[in-house]
């Protein structure tokens, strides 16, 4: 009964967002450019998993 990758993914911008707050360096930022730039597989598997699941 874990959580489903919404929620994971829910709490993974919730952490990144306070850790943005807190230190001055934009991490939501980098990793944006890592993904647009290098296009990883599990990001594209990632929004797959989120999309496929119906609720």
């Amino acid at each position: 009964m874990g959580l489903n990758t919404k929620s994971k993914c829910l709490i993974a911008l919730i952490f990144l967002g306070i850790v943005d707050t807190v230190i001055p360096v934009p991490i939501l930022v980098v990793i944006l450019l890592y993904v647009l730039s290098q296009r990883p597989p599990w990001f594209k598997d990632l929004v797959q998993e989120i999309y496929d699941k119906s609720d």
